[in-house]
């Protein structure tokens, strides 16, 4: 039986997941927290902007975490924790709560999740394309 390797998650691929995130919410003038982190939810990277909401911080590793956990960015996870949706009764007894709100979006490496990344500070929206602007830089 053969075993496939894919390269996990490193330090230098979350610095630029955070540099290029910041790039971008700096380019349109918001001012955001980034967290990263890897396959194993552990953080590898973090930033937080001394002039952004002290909450921003929380809110992307949740952001993060949320995507890690149900490998899907939280942008479209929001309608699935409505009353009638598929994720309304999901627990929240994990490690940390999980965060519905777009800005946290999975990592993948030749199709297999090696981490997450997550923006707080912005808009929803805006946060999810910093965040998904990061992830393309890094394919």
């Amino acid at each position: 039986m053969s075993t496939t390797t894919v390269a996990p998650l490193t330090t230098e691929d979350a610095e630029l997941l955070v540099a290029t995130a910041r790039r971008a919410a700096e380019d349109a003038g918001v001012t955001v927290s980034v967290t990263v982190l890897d396959a194993g939810g552990h953080l590898l990277a973090f930033r937080r902007d001394d002039r952004a909401v002290l909450i921003s911080g929380e809110t992307s590793t949740r952001k993060a975490y949320t995507a890690l956990q149900l490998n899907a960015p939280t942008a479209v996870l929001v309608d699935a924790v409505q009353p009638g949706g598929l994720f309304h009764t999901l627990p929240t007894a994990l490690d940390r709560p999980l965060l519905f709100i777009a800005g946290g979006v999975p990592v993948r490496r030749d199709g297999r999740l090696i981490g997450a990344i997550g923006v707080g500070g912005g808009a929803p929206e805006q946060d999810h394309g910093f965040a998904t602007a990061a992830v393309e830089a890094l394919a």
